[in-house]
């Protein structure tokens, strides 16, 4: 496989977007760009719409990256010049089951993410901002939302690489070529 200089990363919450776009950007030696980071302020405050698009497409302006996220209002700041999309498409069982470990290593450890915020165990299991209730509410839509992304004549130029299970991807990430600063 040719080695690519700019790929996006999509999937349901939970699905490993993020733990995949940095080993894929470490591997080929780009940024990696997260987008819920430009996404989030403080105390889990989501920036303005104009913020936020000016902070993604300062960091889409480089000749390189790997991305992570689903944000629709940000696509077409990157979309014409990424040349792979890697679509995490797991089952509901798997990722939920993701899920929960991750939420609960995050409490556990108080891990801090972008800008200081961390997850809470009331956050997700006693209100409308669980990371469960959202991904229970978005599931099949984003499945269907990247469906149509792929087969859309506007994204032809596009080449994806879509896994079902997470052995497909990591067999698949440990056969892209490095450059010399990422590679193993």
């Amino acid at each position: 496989m040719e080695r690519p200089r700019r790929v996006w990363v999509v999937g349901s919450t939970g699905s490993g977007k993020t733990t995949m776009a940095a080993a894929l950007a470490q591997r080929l030696g780009v940024p990696h760009v997260e987008l819920d980071e430009l996404h989030f302020g403080p105390r889990w405050q989501e920036v303005p719409y104009e913020m936020f698009r000016a902070r993604a497409a300062e960091r889409l302006a480089g000749d390189g990256w790997v991305v992570d996220g689903n944000y629709s209002v940000v696509r077409d700041l990157g979309w014409e010049r990424t040349e792979l999309v890697v679509w995490l498409d797991y089952s509901l069982p798997l990722i939920l089951t993701r899920l929960f470990r991750r939420t609960f290593r995050r409490i556990v450890a108080r891990e801090a993410l972008w800008h200081g915020n961390r997850e809470s165990l009331y956050t997700h299991l006693c209100t409308r901002e669980s990371l469960f209730w959202w991904l229970l509410k978005t599931y099949r839509r984003r499945r269907r939302q990247l469906t149509a992304l792929r087969a859309d004549p506007q994204w032809a130029h596009l080449r994806w690489v879509h896994f079902r299970r997470p052995a497909e991807a990591d067999r698949w990430l440990a056969g892209v070529p490095g450059s010399a600063a990422g590679s193993d």
